[in-house]
């Protein structure tokens, strides 16, 4: 039996955790914070509750396998989770809306083809047959295994070139697949969200990004009963009931070394921890920004980091009056100027008409009673050293381009709720900021992808430090909240297995 520390309470580490108790291991979680989930967060006000962090589940698979790996009871039997139908809708900058329905290839075709016209679900239904073949090509070494010390066949860009005539012209980025192949500047709106929901501007991000719709669109999209928030209490409780504990406020200040390896964890206030194993789970960055890690060389320093330049800004509504019956769980509206948006990104600035995300589940645990919805907003905003910046919100400063941004969120999101200014009761605004103040980063990573010359691949899960492993959204396979529980599960491998594991079969 070995002693096993694990820094942060995150998702990624939890699921490490649970798998490793069930080994034999001895393990303490030690969260600088007062609970768990990391970027799974919640808001609760006045009886209504929000999930600050995502709001769908995407391979549901991934906390199905932990479960039934960790113990006799399924994921099931711990929360309640329900198919979202349809799985979005989509309103264009010229108005249009095409509602796409739950994990069927056909029926996408069939409502694309009738709300932007004939052609355009073909050439969708095209396009995600080549998303197949980057998936097919990209998911083991991505999702399933850990990554190979050799991972230069991974900066190669597996979306497969397409032949115009007796030449194969390749795009180099998903924008530039969205303009060569769906020829619909709406078509193009619905590729370029994808990336955007995962914070990558599709004006630089790989063309195997396409893998994201294709993930999406064939394993659909669940809802869980009480909100994501829900799916992290059923983790930490999993993790209790295999004898797991957790040490909360417990700040670590530095990982100890000795002869070589990890060998324990030092806390603000002094505590030192043994420990045969550590299993970093809090963001990579922060961990060497504020000197929990060292390194030798700027090698070591995670590979994407220099790449995710985007966070969230996410507004918490309460509004009075019922849920429609007939309301869409999840509308996604379009910014009505593309360019300035992309343009905004790249360039650390708000853009004036941010694409944004409504959330509006019909879940009586979210609200007081049925006369109140709680819905939420998120756009995708530059992060980083530059939401610090007084630069990025002009005269006024930050409170001021705050609230202007929110309230341009809100504009945005009427296309989506009707009247949703005149139901308002009241809403928080939470900023990269907050993100920085909980985790550590300003950013939200994205997941690991090939291509870009390998500047998507997150750190390996083995850190530099023999006895060190890295786990959650900063390390492989990235950030996502399958992704998250993936790290998990391949953390645990190569700690019961050793080096030699090379993830399920």
């Amino acid at each position: 039996m070995a002693r096993i520390a694990v820094i942060g309470a995150g998702m990624g580490a939890m699921a490490a955790a649970a798998r490793l108790a069930v080994a034999g291991h001895r393990v303490t979680v030690y969260e600088r914070a007062a609970t768990y989930g990391g970027a799974v967060g919640r808001f609760e006000r006045d009886g209504f509750a929000f999930d600050t962090g995502p709001g769908l589940l995407h391979l549901p698979a991934v906390y199905r396998d932990l479960f039934v790996k960790t113990g006799k009871e399924p994921l099931e039997r711990c929360v309640e989770m329900a198919q979202v139908d349809p799985a979005v809708r989509h309103v264009f900058a010229d108005g249009t809306a095409v509602s796409l329905p739950n994990a069927s290839r056909a029926g996408v075709v069939s409502a694309l083809d009738e709300a932007l016209g004939a052609g355009a679900g073909e050439r969708w239904g095209d396009f995600l047959t080549r998303a197949r073949d980057a998936w097919d090509r990209s998911r083991r070494p991505l999702l399933e295994e850990p990554l190979p010390a050799d991972v230069s066949p991974l900066r190669r860009d597996p979306y497969p070139a397409l032949k115009t005539g007796l030449l194969r012209r390749k795009a180099t980025t998903l924008a530039e697949v969205g303009r060569r192949e769906l020829r619909d500047p709406r078509l193009a709106a619905l590729l370029e969200s994808y990336a955007l929901a995962y914070g990558f501007d599709p004006a630089t991000a790989p063309a195997s990004a396409a893998v994201l719709p294709y993930m999406e669109q064939t394993f659909g999209s669940w809802y869980v009963t009480g909100g994501v928030r829900a799916l992290a209490d059923a983790v930490y409780e999993r993790c209790r009931a295999r004898k797991v504990a957790f040490v909360f406020g417990a700040e670590v200040t530095r990982v100890v070394a000795k002869d070589g390896r990890a060998a324990g964890l030092e806390l603000a206030d002094g505590t030192l921890v043994d420990a045969d194993q550590v299993v970093a789970g809090a963001p990579i960055p922060a961990l060497y920004r504020d000197q929990v890690l060292e390194w030798e060389s700027q090698d070591e320093w995670p590979r994407h980091q220099e790449a995710i330049h985007t966070g969230r800004v996410t507004l918490c509504l309460a509004l009075r009056g019922a849920r429609p019956a007939d309301a869409v769980h999840r509308t996604v509206v379009h910014s009505t100027d593309r360019a300035d948006e992309l343009d905004g990104l790249a360039h650390g600035r708000l853009c004036d008409r941010p694409t944004v995300t409504v959330l509006r589940p019909d879940d009586e645990r979210l609200r007081p009673d049925g006369d109140h919805e709680a819905i939420t907003v998120t756009a995708t905003v530059p992060a980083g050293g530059a939401w610090a910046s007084e630069n990025l919100w002009g005269e006024g400063g930050a409170d001021a381009g705050v609230s202007a941004f929110a309230d341009r969120m809100l504009e945005a999101a009427e296309a989506a709720v009707p009247g949703l200014r005149e139901r308002l009761l009241w809403r928080e605004v939470r900023t990269p900021a907050d993100t920085f103040r909980e985790t550590g980063t300003y950013q939200v990573p994205g997941p690991a992808l090939a291509g870009a010359g390998g500047a998507l691949l997150p750190a390996a899960n083995p850190a530099p430090l023999p006895g060190l492993h890295f786990a959650g959204g900063w390390a492989h396979p990235g950030g996502g909240l399958a992704h998250a529980g993936m790290s998990g599960a391949l953390v645990a491998g190569l700690i019961v297995e050793g080096a030699a594991f090379r993830g399920s079969q």
